[in-house]
């Protein structure tokens, strides 16, 4: 087998202001993995949320070349990269993912089969996407929301954070009268103390917001499962879900846990966070990171297990230099091929493996 990758940069259709950071674009790193004329791919992004920079990714896929070209057939790949595997374990989360990918792409052309069916789910998956707004004036987000209610989609996830509430409940206020029938998820990414939160999740479940997703700053569970006691609202832990420890004590003490494949280490380990939930009243979020549809198309072929579904990161591209995956119109859905089911709109530059 044959392990090499290409960095290139994706760039944002518009800027994306969080209550953290404000993002124009980010490096994407694609991982090929060769073997008897076939290829698999994965993407990881560079992420200064995850501590993940793209040095760090090439870094650690140098690191593991050696060791997984050794490897006989990327099926014997697949058992080695599970995350309590040989090689799965030495790995970042992203980094693994992303590996982990390009071995499910790569089996499922190989067998014939789309990585859905690999993975326990007998028919296509698809389900309806939010669409994320920003930080954002309201008369700009009211003009957003109403042309993505126009083009399909029913579910609209609103940043907030804004130093002054009242500009957050503005906007959501704004986003309710652009796109009235819509299904409202508010994020502060943790810009709120527990405090705030108490008081300001009554006002926005008023406004029409049906689940929040961390509300309070990250490192303390405890404060997190605090709010979603009170909360008139799912309360959805996000930054504080990271692992699976971290998922499995929040079983049963929030709402929702958001997996995003970048953050856990891939389909598998997400599969493994389901079945931590199963049963304890907590359900399952699919989200991402921004990146293109190679990079998301993993977590399309898991859409069948999660409540809420919030995999729009490839939306946000001026250019997603991949298709495979929908979305435009609200759904996301696996394409009728094998393995992940992505192709590239254009030919891929030459990989590189230093």
């Amino acid at each position: 087998m044959r392990l090499t990758w290409h960095t290139t940069r994706l760039e944002l259709a518009e800027p994306l202001r969080i209550s953290r950071s404000v993002m124009a674009g980010r490096d994407a790193v694609w991982v090929t993995l060769e073997h008897g004329g076939a290829s698999g791919w994965g993407e990881a992004v560079g992420s200064r949320y995850l501590g993940l920079p793209t040095e760090r990714i090439l870094r650690h896929l140098s690191a593991v070349r050696p060791a997984v070209e050794r490897l006989p057939d990327p099926e014997t790949a697949w058992h080695e990269l599970a995350p309590a595997g040989s090689l799965g374990a030495d790995l970042p989360a992203g980094v693994l993912a992303a590996v982990e990918a390009a071995v499910l792409d790569l089996i499922g052309k190989r067998a014939g089969r789309p990585a859905h069916a690999f993975l326990g789910s007998p028919r296509p998956p698809s389900a309806p996407t939010a669409r994320t707004i920003g930080i954002v004036a309201p008369v700009t987000a009211a003009a957003r929301a109403a042309r993505f209610a126009t083009a399909g989609f029913g579910v609209l996830k609103i940043k907030a954070g804004s130093p002054d509430p009242a500009e957050d409940l503005a906007r959501v206020d704004a986003v309710r009268e652009g796109a009235p029938a819509a299904e409202l998820l508010l994020d502060p990414n943790g810009a709120w103390t527990e405090e705030q939160a108490h008081a300001l999740l009554p006002r926005f479940a008023a406004l029409g917001v049906t689940a929040v997703e961390q509300p309070v700053a990250a490192g303390r569970p405890d404060a997190l499962a605090r709010v979603a006691a009170r909360s008139p609202i799912p309360v959805i832990a996000d930054e504080d879900a990271v692992s699976h420890e971290d998922a499995a004590a929040l079983a049963g003490r929030v709402h929702g846990v958001n997996v995003k494949l970048a953050k856990c280490g891939g389909v598998r380990a997400a599969l493994r966070i389901q079945a931590a939930l199963d049963g304890s009243g907590t359900d399952l979020m699919l989200g991402c990171l921004t990146a293109s549809s190679l990079g998301i198309a993993p977590a399309v072929h898991l859409v069948d297990r999660a409540r809420w579904v919030d995999l729009d990161g490839h939306l946000l591209l001026a250019d997603d230099p991949w298709t495979g995956i929908g979305g435009t119109d609200g759904t996301v859905r696996t394409a009728p091929r094998d393995g992940l089911g992505v192709l590239p709109r254009a030919a891929i530059p030459a990989a590189v493996a230093p």
